[in-house]
């Protein structure tokens, strides 16, 4: 396969993020008070948040996706980057967010885990700096 071929079977614009779900309306519900948005679309067996760095978080429900799910909640987690992790977890502890993991500092950078209602992986993280920043800094 030539170089050509290889980039037309290729895709790299991630649109939409499915999660599947028990319940999409209380599921849609969780989400609109976690990001502070509106459903772009919800109906019954659906929801979708249209997030404003273009990426979509869809909730579907599980019993009517197709073709069934083989897999279980928690296999993969959604990961926001915000620089104020701490400030994150305070407001989202408040609000009765099921927390999996306190911000703890990991060799990726400072990161908290919540849970969705369904049980799937939200984490919040801010990067470490690169050896060379904190060089600068001294």
């Amino acid at each position: 396969m030539s170089i050509t071929e290889s980039r037309v079977a290729a895709t790299t614009s991630l649109a939409l993020n499915i999660l599947l779900v028990e319940d999409p309306a209380r599921s849609a519900a969780f989400y609109r008070e976690l990001l502070g948005l509106e459903p772009a679309e919800q109906s019954p067996t659906f929801a979708m948040f249209q997030l404003p760095s273009g990426v979509g978080i869809g909730l579907w429900s599980s019993a009517t996706v197709e073709p069934r799910p083989g897999g279980a909640p928690g296999a993969s987690e959604l990961c926001f980057v915000e620089r104020d992790v701490d400030g994150v977890h305070a407001a989202w502890s408040g609000r009765g967010v099921r927390i999996l993991q306190p911000p703890t500092e990991l060799d990726f950078g400072r990161t908290f885990v919540a849970l969705d209602p369904d049980g799937h992986r939200i984490r919040v993280f801010w990067p470490a700096p690169e050896p060379d920043e904190n060089e600068d800094a001294a």
